[in-house]
């Protein structure tokens, strides 16, 4: 990794205190760019997410997308945790802190909002960022792209009916349109895009340019991106998190452990198996973090702006890019232990 991405922590931190800052000093920013959505889904951090994803794709060689067959066990372990497993660990862990550990200092009825904002966390894989972690681990592009479309398609159908069971209530209305919308947006437009890029440019220039060249020029795209984006997520939920200092600690609690939980289960289970590392590390990756562009969306959509379970998804997004990098530095140390 190069000097931008080795202190990417500190970035992070730094992006978080000026995101804050900006929402605080310069409100009109943020309200601005808050006008510009489709669908609850926010255009300027779309485009942010695109700029994010686009090197990662462009980099995948289709050709060996085919390859993915020969290795289902990555695709299985990816499946089987984010589906049967994580939305119920989810639950389960986040209502015996909230309702039980943190009796005393939540109130009952917000501690049940902020359970049903880790229920929607829980709910949705990642799918965007995990290329930044698969990009930070060395993984494979082409099948970590396979494994987030899966997640993706399975997401379309599972993620109403799960979060209705959780939450218990029959008439929940879940966004179709945001969740379509963010697919289209997250996954097939960079997609299409990465590989025009590389079909058109590697037939102009040869693939050995294209790999030395054009690559190291767009690389650094995808942390610069990470960063504004943070920037952009913390100006809009500023408020927020400076009125609730405590509450955020107390939901942090279940999302870190959650978290941890599922990256050790994923990446542990791939070891058993002797899948590659490559492919191990983003499988373990996507089970661990979580789709918070959808979970943020639909927090708001069916429990309003102010809700306590949007607060809890925006929690998601402070804790989740900081222990997230601390297990892509976890994987990129025991990467001996798997097959290369």
């Amino acid at each position: 990794m190069g000097f931008f991405e080795r202190y990417l922590s500190v970035w992070v931190a730094m992006a978080i205190v000026a995101g804050v800052a900006l929402g605080q000093f310069a409100p009109a920013v943020p309200e601005t760019l808050s006008r510009f959505e489709y669908a609850q889904v926010s255009i300027p951090i779309a485009i942010l997410i695109w700029a994010m994803i686009f090197p990662m794709m462009a980099q995948i060689d289709f050709s060996a997308v085919v390859g993915v067959r020969k290795e289902p066990r990555g695709l299985a372990i990816t499946t089987i945790v984010n589906w049967l497993i994580k939305p119920f660990t989810m639950f389960a862990i986040a209502w015996f802190f909230l309702t039980v550990v943190f009796q005393p200092w939540i109130a009952p009825d917000l501690a049940r909002e902020y359970l049903a904002g880790a229920i929607l966390l829980g709910a949705a894989p990642c799918t965007a960022m995990v290329f930044v972690w698969s990009y930070l681990t060395r993984g494979d592009a082409a099948y970590t792209l396979v494994q987030v479309s899966l997640n993706d398609l399975i997401m379309l159908f599972a993620f109403a009916p799960i979060v209705v069971f959780l939450l218990g209530i029959s008439d929940i209305q879940v966004p179709w349109n945001t969740v379509l919308l963010s697919v289209l947006l997250y996954i097939v437009i960079p997609l299409t895009g990465g590989y025009l890029t590389r079909r058109t440019l590697i037939a102009r220039h040869g693939e050995s340019w294209y790999d030395e060249v054009f690559m190291k020029r767009i690389g650094p795209v995808t942390p610069a991106a990470l960063i504004v984006t943070l920037v952009l997520l913390f100006a809009f939920q500023g408020d927020v998190i400076l009125q609730n200092p405590l509450h955020i600690a107390l939901i942090a609690v279940p999302l870190i452990v959650q978290t941890v939980l599922i990256f050790l289960l994923a990446y542990g289970w791939a070891r058993l198996w002797k899948v590659r590392h490559c492919i191990a590390a983003p499988g373990a990756m996507i089970g661990a973090s979580n789709f918070f562009e959808l979970a943020v969306a639909a927090a708001i959509a069916l429990f309003g702006l102010q809700s306590g379970a949007a607060l809890a998804t925006v929690v998601g997004v402070l804790v989740e890019v900081p222990l997230m990098l601390a297990l892509v530095q976890f994987a990129n140390r025991t990467r001996e232990h798997f097959p290369q």
